[in-house]
C-alpha cells in the first residue's frame, strides 16, 4: 500500500464505526441515526432537510438518481448554496451513498464528502472476478485500496453494502472481507434485507465482523422491492413491520458497541419515489421503526 501517511493511519488510526459518535459520559450503547434523503424520493433537498431532526437525527445521507435525485440538487444548486442550506437547517451531510460508483471512481466524490465534513462513502462491490468466493472478495478488496488510501487521508471511510450478484452476497463472504482487510477506513454497510432473515445469524455475523462494520441498515426483507406491492406489503421492508427480529441483531450491535451510523431503509418500487405520498408521511413511517428499534435495545438492556 503507497503513502506514508496511510502506512501511519493503518497503525493509529480510529475505525470509523468506533470513532463516529462517541457516547460521552454516558457508555450504554445508543443508536447514532442517519437519515436516507433517498426516502423522500426527489422533494426538493430544503424540505427533506426539514425533515431530519424530526426523524431523531442530525445527519443526512444523499443519494443520486435513480433512488431519489438529492445529490443532483445539490449540484443543480450548487456546492455552496448547498453547504449554506445545510448550516441554516442546522444538519450535517454525514455520508454520500453511491452505488453508480465503483473502484477508481471515487475520488471526486470524496473531495465533495471532504468539502462538507461528511465521513461516510456507501457503495458496491460490483460484480466478482474469480474463480472461488474468497479469491473474488480478495480481488475486490485490492481493487478498492487506492480509493480507500485517498479516503483515509481524507478522514473519510469507505463502506461497501453486501448485495446480491456482487463479491460480497454470502456471510462467508462478508467474513473473508472482514478477514482481508488490513487496513483502516473500510469496512462493511450491513443491508440485512441482502441476507437470510434469521436473526441470530444476523447477529453471529455482526459480532464476527465487529468493528469491520461501518454502517448499519435497519431493513428487512419483508415482502421483497422488486415489484410493485400494495403499500402494506411493501412497508414490510420496514423494522417492526416485517417477520425479522431485530432484538437478537440490537443485541449483537450493543456488545461490539457499535457506533457507526444507522439507517432506517426501505427501496420503493419504481425507484426514485418517496415511500410515501407526504413528507409528513414518510417521516412518521422512519419514526414507527425507530421506536420500535429503541424497544428492542430497551428489552435488550433489562435482559
Amino acid at each position: 500500500m503507497a503513502g506514508g501517511a496511510f502506512a501511519a493511519s493503518a497503525l493509529s488510526g480510529p475505525r470509523f464505526a468506533r470513532a463516529a459518535a462517541p457516547n460521552g459520559d454516558d457508555a450504554r450503547f445508543r443508536f447514532n441515526y442517519i437519515v436516507s434523503a433517498a426516502m423522500y424520493g426527489t422533494a426538493p433537498l430544503a424540505s427533506v432537510l426539514d425533515e431530519v431532526k424530526k426523524a431523531g437525527a442530525d445527519t443526512v445521507d444523499i443519494w443520486p438518481k435513480p433512488h431519489g435525485d438529492h445529490r443532483e440538487q445539490m449540484d443543480q444548486l450548487g456546492l455552496d448554496q448547498a453547504e449554506a442550506l445545510l448550516k441554516e437547517r442546522g444538519i450535517r451531510l454525514g455520508a454520500i451513498t453511491r452505488y453508480d460508483l465503483g473502484p477508481g471512481q471515487l475520488s471526486s466524490e470524496i473531495d465533495v464528502l471532504h468539502r462538507f465534513g461528511g465521513k461516510l462513502i456507501v457503495t458496491g462491490a460490483k460484480r466478482p472476478q474469480g474463480s472461488t468466493v474468497k479469491e473474488q472478495v480478495r480481488n475486490f478488496v485490492e481493487s478498492m485500496k487506492k480509493d480507500v488510501e485517498i479516503a483515509a487521508n481524507h478522514g473519510i471511510t469507505i463502506g461497501i453494502e453486501n448485495h446480491a450478484r456482487t463479491a460480497l452476497t454470502t456471510p462467508d463472504s462478508l467474513r473473508y472481507f472482514a478477514e482481508l482487510i488490513d487496513f483502516p477506513n473500510f469496512g462493511l454497510a450491513m443491508a440485512p434485507y441482502h441476507l437470510p432473515q434469521d436473526p441470530l445469524a444476523i447477529a453471529s455475523l455482526i459480532t464476527d465482523l465487529d468493528e469491520k462494520l461501518v454502517f448499519f441498515q435497519a431493513w428487512e426483507y419483508g415482502k421483497g422491492c422488486m415489484e410493485k406491492l400494495p403499500k402494506d406489503q411493501e412497508l414490510m421492508q420496514m423494522p417492526g413491520r416485517g417477520n425479522l427480529d431485530f432484538e437478537p441483531i440490537v443485541a449483537a450491535l450493543e456488545k461490539i458497541n457499535y457506533q457507526g451510523w444507522t439507517e432506517i431503509f426501505m427501496h420503493p418500487t419504481p425507484r426514485g419515489i418517496a415511500i410515501h405520498e407526504t413528507n409528513d408521511k414518510v417521516t412518521a413511517e422512519i419514526n414507527r421503526s425507530r421506536d420500535y428499534l429503541e424497544r428492542c435495545l430497551a428489552a435488550v438492556a433489562s435482559s
